[in-house]
């Protein structure tokens, strides 16, 4: 597959991530967020068990360690997002999570050693300013929830690029799918734990329509569906390049909340939304753009 047709598709992933929060918010008088997590993450384990289960037959030492491993990335990653915006906002949050896209070129170079092109560099720069004005957050007072939600962003930069390293060269479902499942398995777990930890005391459930609607789509879509295409297409462009894709989370966040909610966006969100965009738009057609003018002013 050819690098921008994997990209759209980790684009139209990035939409569907960003349009979570709402169905998030819609549970959150029928159950706790964790709860609701562990069902999400459980109904996913389940749906790739059932689908995909068969391909466990190939399940080696390596694949197994690898997807453990990806497993605690991916889980640790979102519990302490949920739990650092227990103690800061959302904005800082929003902000915080997005500096992912900041830190991925630096683990992709510790761990793989290879350099960063320029124009991913210049796409990083664009879109990590675009981001501080989007979300404006403030850090005059640094809290626990703050470095709670800075340990996530190094979860996640670990784990794009270590999808990168484990799937390159691999063809077939059969790879991804043990990930997948595995991913699945090792984030119910740490789910559950937490949730018994620290949230079992204060559970309230009502089974509502909201809430089936919200785990179809968080459950079924966003983390069954998505997972698998993130792990089976992201291996055909670069960490980077998926990280400032994956940055533009909170700019669809925000477009479906003003679509669905009536949540206004600002003049200020608007332009830092262009910049994340452009970031993006640079890190992937800048060299084209450069090499074009370059030649025009020769001619």
């Amino acid at each position: 597959m050819s690098s921008w047709k994997a990209e759209l598709l980790l684009f139209a992933v990035t939409i569907i991530w960003g349009c979570t929060f709402i169905f998030t918010k819609l549970v959150l008088n029928d159950c706790p967020p964790s709860l609701f997590l562990v069902l999400r993450l459980a109904l996913a384990l389940i749906l790739s068990i059932i689908f995909f289960g068969k391909h466990l037959k190939h399940l080696n030492k390596k694949n197994l360690s690898q997807g453990l491993i990806l497993g605690l990335l991916f889980g640790l990653g979102f519990l302490l997002q949920t739990y650092g915006l227990k103690f800061t906002t959302v904005s800082k949050s929003a902000f915080i999570t997005g500096i992912t896209v900041s830190i991925t070129p630096f683990v992709y170079w510790f761990l793989k050693r290879k350099k960063v092109n320029f124009w991913s560099k210049i796409g990083v720069i664009i879109a990590t300013i675009g981001l501080y004005i989007f979300t404006k957050p403030d850090f005059n007072n640094i809290n626990l929830g703050d470095l709670l939600t800075l340990l996530s962003t190094f979860m996640w930069a670990f784990y794009i690029t270590l999808i990168d390293d484990f799937t390159k060269g691999q063809s077939g479902i059969a790879i991804t799918a043990i990930l997948v499942i595995l991913q699945f398995f090792t984030t119910t777990v740490l789910s559950s734990i937490s949730f018994f930890i620290f949230d079992f005391q204060n559970i309230y459930f009502k089974f509502s329509k909201n809430l089936l609607i919200a785990l179809l789509f968080n459950g079924l879509l966003a983390s069954f569906i998505v997972t698998f295409i993130h792990t089976a297409y992201q291996k055909y462009t670069n960490p980077v390049k998926a990280a400032l894709i994956f940055s533009l989370e909170p700019v669809f966040a925000s477009i479906f909340a003003f679509i669905f909610i009536n949540e206004i966006l600002t003049f200020r969100e608007y332009f830092g939304g262009f910049l994340l965009l452009l970031g993006v738009f640079v890190s992937e057609i800048g060299l084209n753009i450069y090499n074009f003018l370059i030649n025009k002013s020769k001619s």
